[in-house]
């Protein structure tokens, strides 16, 4: 383990000291998450559409508003900032997907985990994606991930998934073609296992490209 790991660690291990307080109820705690999400929201100028908006423009978000969609079902915000090349992820389908992310804790407002430093400049982490009749699941590969590595688990947040739904997972064959690319606002209960048992929310910035 690298020295940047580490710094991580104890980074995360900081991170989780301040966001978990035993005095808090579980309602407090969902009522603070509520307002790190709403904080970001207001001071980032984010534009939040109605899914019917959403749908009503062919699934896409205006960047020029900063327009996130809220996905009722899950409580993700997505922004589509480039849909993709190639094809989505068929029905009955099972592929590897590779993904470069930045993970902030929105409680901290910090950076929390990532694989676009240069240490890690080598590893894109790695996942396999199941397509269930339009219902996703996956898993990060051990070793070729560092999600799965600075988390301890191989269980991919669902928070990354939703966006599978309205994007393509290719890869680029040609200068004026672009692998897809969001910003997801993950919730706790979309979140890994440490956001799920602190009640915190993360912002994801994460690239889809498929695998070989």
């Amino acid at each position: 383990m690298n020295k940047i790991t580490y710094v991580f660690m104890a980074f995360f291990a900081m991170i989780l000291a301040v966001a978990c307080d035993d005095t808090e109820t579980y309602a407090e705690q969902k009522d603070r998450e509520r307002a790190a999400i709403q904080e970001y929201i207001r001071d980032s100028s984010v534009t939040v559409i109605s899914e019917e908006q959403f749908f009503a423009q062919d699934t896409t978000t205006n960047l020029e508003r900063n327009e996130y969609v809220l996905l009722n079902r899950s409580g993700v915000y997505m922004q589509i900032i480039r849909k993709g090349c190639g094809e989505r992820i068929k029905p009955g389908e099972t592929t590897t997907v590779l993904c470069r992310f930045k993970e902030w804790n929105l409680l901290t407002d910090s950076l929390q985990c990532t694989n676009e430093v240069m240490s890690f400049a080598h590893m894109v982490d790695k996942m396999n994606v199941t397509n269930t009749s339009g219902s996703f699941s996956a898993s990060f590969l051990s070793g070729q991930s560092v999600m799965a590595s600075f988390y301890n688990s191989t269980s991919v947040p669902s928070g990354w998934l939703a966006p599978l739904s309205y994007i393509k997972v290719g890869r680029q064959s040609s200068p004026d073609e672009e692998i897809a690319k969001v910003k997801i606002i993950v919730p706790h209960t979309q979140g890994h296992q440490y956001a799920s048992s602190g009640v915190y929310p993360c912002l994801y910035e994460l690239t889809y490209e498929r695998g070989r």
